[in-house]
């Protein structure tokens, strides 16, 4: 028998270590495409939200993310007792507004690309869609009633914000248990001082809810004037209550309006919040100094919320301050925007 030379038993060895080697890349290689496989899905299903949890349920604080990036804009929510640093828990619904009530969410949101076409979305608890209706205008409001029956939302249809010269606004009412929809309140009857009112330059905007699902709230804009309005839906009329008073928000209770009172000519801040006690025409200025244009809404029966946005990004942040105008903002969540408490 012929012995192995020693130059053949080097490359043996040699070529045994090769296969050492590449074996052990291959594994290194694989554990490493595992390991990125199990982090991106662990990435995708946060970023999943409804896999996370997500129900419009009692008890939680919800709003839009303004976190840059995929999920910007996605409905999350919070428990209400632990909003501020408390992690959210997306959705897969993408909105520029929402509001949430009786576990159903509102939302207003473009879509295309070329040609950008706004919907109202009305979602129920288990985020199921449950009516769709193409609307006009860019999305600037949106609320529920507490039964969540009655849903509104408010478009800018030319300009931008309330401050430009000329802006004209679209205010829509539906209810979603008969489906009478009333696609804009200019159609209404207005009285101003006892008398019909009617002007070219009429706008709508910041429409809130009573108990009653009839009975609602919201401003009138015209001759660069205010009102704060009371509607009647059945009627169909609108009575001016009082002057200089913007995008109201009413209290859990029914006593209060939560409102923006322009205090200023300097378009840079002309707002400031207020609330109006209804039983004695009272105002309250509330202790957040910024100028802020928000509807604001209820955290509970004596808190308000809303947003402030940034000043180097589209995002904003979530305040809170005390109804009754003691106290101080504090911050509720970072990188949010239309806050709501579903009831």
């Amino acid at each position: 028998m012929t012995e192995p030379s020693a130059e053949s038993s080097t490359e043996s060895s040699q070529d045994s270590r090769a296969k050492i080697l590449i074996s052990s890349i291959t594994v290194l290689l694989l554990v490493a495409v595992l390991a990125g496989l199990w982090a991106f899905l662990g990435r995708s299903k946060t970023r999943a939200g409804v896999a996370g949890g997500f129900t419009v349920a009692a008890g939680q604080l919800t709003y839009r993310t303004t976190v840059q990036g995929p999920d910007f804009g996605k409905v999350v929510e919070v428990p209400t007792g632990a909003a501020q640093g408390a992690v959210p828990t997306l959705s897969s619904i993408q909105c520029e507004r929402s509001y949430t009530a009786s576990g159903m969410l509102l939302c207003l949101q473009s879509e295309g690309d070329l040609i950008s076409q706004p919907y109202a979305e009305i979602y129920d608890s288990s985020l199921r869609q449950i009516k769709k209706l193409q609307i006009t205008g860019t999305p600037n409001r949106a609320r529920l009633s507490a039964d969540g029956r009655m849903a509104s939302w408010t478009t800018f249809v030319t300009g931008d914000s309330y401050t430009q010269p000329g802006a004209s606004t679209r205010t829509s009412i539906l209810d979603l248990k008969t489906g009478e929809y009333v696609d804009s309140l200019e159609n209404f009857a207005s009285t101003v001082d006892g008398k019909p009112y009617k002007a070219v330059d009429i706008n709508y905007w910041g429409v809130t809810f009573t108990a009653d699902d009839n009975t609602f709230y919201a401003t009138m804009g015209s001759s660069s004037k205010t009102w704060l309005m009371r509607g009647d839906l059945k009627a169909r009329t609108l009575t001016a209550l009082r002057t200089n008073l913007e995008c109201p928000s009413l209290s859990p209770d029914g006593t209060r309006l939560v409102f923006k009172k322009r205090v200023s000519d300097d378009i840079r801040k002309p707002w400031r919040f207020m609330v109006l006690n209804l039983a004695t025409m009272q105002e309250t200025p509330l202790a957040e100094p910024r100028s802020v244009d928000d509807q604001a809404a209820w955290l509970d029966a004596h808190t308000v919320m809303y947003a402030v946005p940034h000043d180097n990004d589209p995002g904003s942040d979530l305040f809170a301050v005390p109804a009754d105008g003691s106290g101080a903002p504090r911050l509720l969540a970072a990188d949010g925007m239309s806050p709501s408490v579903t009831s």
